[in-house]
């Protein structure tokens, strides 16, 4: 199962040349107050192997959504890379149309660029194959990061690799590889998930497979939002995330079958009401419902299940893959006792997502993707994985 980093054509193996013009296509999904740079820094050393050997990179990243309207410039990203490499990193708004492939071939040999948000653009998102083809004016081959997005066929990865000669950065290959030993089915470990935050994703992708892999599952936001209203209990006005219908129709299948994995669901949960967050929390027993005017922000962990972890009796590895609890509003009873316990002497625990790695209080192994490395642990694939396989072996759509 799954795209082998061994069966991926490598940037590390291509050679460059001065004058080589490339189009980079990074994840740097990183707001302007810059709390957290992971997903800017993953991609320095392949940037930097290039403007050293001359090559003239175009450079196509991301932050927020045009679905949402969150879609910001990226000043602030080109400013940070340059600090960083130490060298000149353009700011170029934008990255279509005819200005825009200008300033792409003036690019001076071992210069960098920034284009403009790629999601200021509807097609993005849906991987149109007229947006792709405007970015690939900017260069004439692609070295693929963004691990952060390695889940999503858009037009600025996918897209692109569907076109040009394509090949897998480093940051790409480091971040498959790291996450190795958290894949598949293992006997000789006890395994844990903790899945958490509000994206779909962690419904559809974590909780189907990792119960199916895993040997307990504990979930936290809004997955367990939808697990309880899966499971016939009120949750009166707690936040059910983008995809309320399809991931309770995810729950509901997972809580009627067989799983490998035990499903943790608390006795208690702490709720506020929304309008007024900063309100006092109260303590509802999950039995009795969550009162119609309050919204469930965090949960108190079983004591058995706390045993468990404190003493897994065996070697023991854990993902935490979301936020289990609104850490950031001073809700953060669940997420401090689960961490705790994962740092104990026998686990080997990984946080995934750059909000997650931001939110909590971590020092441990992480990955800058969230949705890309879960989908990577339940299906050993992703988007942009596949399209490079087909790149090399020569099945391009």
């Amino acid at each position: 199962m799954g795209s082998d980093p061994a069966h991926l054509p490598l940037l590390s193996d291509q050679p460059v040349a001065a004058g080589d013009r490339w189009i980079y296509s990074a994840g740097c999904n990183v707001d302007a107050d810059l709390r957290d740079t992971d997903r800017i820094d993953c991609e320095l050393a392949d940037l930097d192997r290039l403007a050293a050997a001359g090559a003239r990179v175009a450079i196509l990243s991301h932050q927020g959504s045009h679905r949402d309207g969150t879609a910001r410039p990226l000043g602030h990203i080109a400013d940070h890379l340059a600090r960083r490499l130490r060298r000149p990193v353009d700011y170029v708004e934008d990255n279509t149309g005819a200005a825009a492939v200008a300033r792409a071939h003036a690019l001076e040999p071992g210069q960098l660029a920034l284009f403009g948000n790629t999601r200021f653009h509807a097609g993005e998102e849906r991987n149109d194959p007229a947006l792709a083809r405007e970015f690939a004016r900017l260069g004439d081959r692609v070295a693929v990061g963004g691990f952060s997005k390695a889940h999503r066929a858009h037009a600025s990865n996918v897209g692109l690799v569907d076109l040009l000669p394509a090949y897998a950065a480093d940051s790409l290959v480091e971040e498959i590889t790291a996450l190795t030993p958290w894949t598949g089915v293992r006997e000789d470990l006890f395994s844990v998930a903790v899945l958490g935050g509000t994206k779909p994703e962690k419904t559809v992708h974590g909780l189907a497979h990792l119960t199916l892999g895993y040997d307990l599952v504990i979930p936290g936001g809004v997955v367990l939002n939808t697990l309880l209203r899966a499971a016939g209990h009120d949750i009166g006005a707690s936040e059910l995330g983008g995809a309320p219908e399809r991931c309770l129709r995810v729950a509901t299948e997972v809580l009627a079958r067989d799983n490998r994995a035990e499903i943790h669901l608390p006795d208690h949960v702490v709720a506020v009401d929304p309008r007024t967050p900063d309100g006092v929390p109260t303590l509802v027993a999950v039995a009795d419902g969550v009162p119609a005017g309050l919204a469930i922000v965090d949960f108190l962990p079983r004591p058995d299940i706390l045993t468990r972890l404190q003493d897994p009796g065996r070697d023991a590895r854990a993902v935490v893959a979301g936020t289990p609890s609104r850490y950031l509003d001073g809700h953060g009873r669940a997420a401090d006792l689960l961490l705790r316990a994962l740092r104990g002497p026998r686990w080997h625990t990984l946080l995934m997502g750059g909000d997650t790695v931001a939110d909590l209080p971590w020092n441990g192994p992480s990955s800058t993707g969230g949705g890309s490395a879960l989908e990577y642990l339940a299906t050993g694939t992703g988007a942009v994985l596949e399209a490079l396989t087909r790149h090399r072996t020569g099945v391009r759509r």
